[in-house]
């Protein structure tokens, strides 16, 4: 698993618009919103999933 924080999450429509595009290209997460995290589960996952954000405006930062 990998955590990226995405300042850029300000409510639950940034949620929404995050799980149904993860949730469509089949990528296991989880998504916060208090921490403004994404949790991706898969590391053969990981760069589509900073993609994904990225397309959708979110600024992925890996959290160690």
């Amino acid at each position: 698993m990998k955590t990226y924080r995405c300042d850029e999450m300000m409510c639950n429509g940034c949620v929404s618009r995050i799980k149904k595009r993860l949730d469509h290209e089949g990528i296991g997460h989880k998504v916060d919103l208090e921490t403004k995290t994404v949790v991706i589960e898969e590391e053969k996952d990981y760069g589509k999933a900073v993609e994904i954000l990225d397309d959708l405006g979110f600024t992925a930062v890996e959290q160690q």
